[in-house]
């Protein structure tokens, strides 16, 4: 995955493996940064009462995709091996929140929190 700021929109990448592991068609994610509420790096909460539609579970190593929980919509691309996790809260988009793991989440949260501003 590649993550960019290219002038107001957070710009999200995606390999084809994680394409096909979300079962997601599209290969770039474009949000403008007024649409993003808060970026967290703290490992969310999950519930048994979630459901994956589409996307790929495999408990203790990956969870991708479409996600219906009580929160509303979200996108999940998580490795669960790793502890990066960067939680991203949107307004006024399709999904309620998107929550991967990346390298140097630390970085984005301070990016993303201060380009929203």
């Amino acid at each position: 995955m590649n993550i960019n700021i290219l002038e107001q929109s957070l710009q999200i990448e995606f390999t084809i493996k994680e394409q096909f592991l979300a079962v997601r068609f599209n290969k770039l994610w474009e949000i403008p940064l007024s649409h993003i509420q808060e970026v967290t790096t703290t490992q969310p909460q999950t519930s048994w009462k979630e459901l994956r539609s589409p996307g790929t579970s495999l408990p203790g190593l990956v969870k991708a995709g479409t996600y219906y929980t009580e929160r509303g919509k979200e996108f999940w691309l998580v490795n669960q091996r790793k502890d990066n996790y960067l939680t991203i809260e949107l307004q006024d988009e399709n999904y309620r929140r998107i929550i991967m793991t990346v390298e140097n989440n630390e970085f984005w949260q301070q990016r993303l929190n201060r380009n929203k501003e």
